[in-house]
């Protein structure tokens, strides 16, 4: 089941409103991860960038096939072979990955679902206990130039909640500003 207004901004747009490395570095990524999935992958962006700092697999998941053969081809044409590209309905479906299986877990610019806690609860289940959950979503700021509707989309805090709610314990410094136009948060699976 797609997300509510998931639908992706081209991709040269999407790709100027971030320095994935650099992004990912904010949110606690490094080479001590092995293996991370990265529910509702996109363009790749985030996927590559990861796929160059961890240790082991990332696990590129889409309902979109667009998105899943455009990861699998930027992957290709940089040499990674660590990027397994998966194309299934992870809300409806779950990820199809094993209990405990993962270090990190990625959800961007993707809570404003209508059920987020199936989503945190999926990423909780597939994450190994002291694994990382990072989240991106964009400010609670109308001015934004894309994003999901005021209406359904998540402040900070209504994040924090849901995470908190599902046994995941926000770290230090806890809100991450991410110019121009969104936040991060990071947090534990105890």
């Amino acid at each position: 089941m797609k997300s509510r207004e998931s639908g992706m901004p081209d991709e040269q747009m999407w790709e100027g409103f971030f320095s994935p490395m650099a992004t990912l570095e904010r949110l606690r990524l490094t080479s001590e991860v092995r293996d991370l999935v990265d529910f509702g992958c996109g363009y790749g962006t985030f996927t590559l960038a990861a796929a160059r700092v961890i240790s082991g697999d990332v696990y590129a998941i889409d309902i979109e096939p667009e998105m899943v053969a455009t990861t699998l081809s930027k992957a290709e044409a940089a040499g990674l072979r660590n990027v397994k590209t998966i194309l299934r309905d992870f809300v409806g479906e779950g990820t199809g990955l094993a209990e405990q299986s993962v270090d990190y877990v990625m959800l961007f610019n993707i809570l404003h679902a209508e059920e987020p806690d199936i989503l945190l609860m999926e990423a909780s289940r597939i994450l190994r206990p002291g694994g990382l959950l990072a989240v991106i979503h964009w400010n609670f700021d109308p001015a934004t130039p894309r994003g999901p509707s005021m209406n359904i989309r998540p402040k900070p805090e209504q994040c924090r909640s849901w995470a908190e709610e599902t046994g995941f314990l926000l770290l230090q410094p806890g809100l991450i500003d991410l110019p121009p136009h969104h936040y991060g948060l990071v947090f534990e699976r105890y």
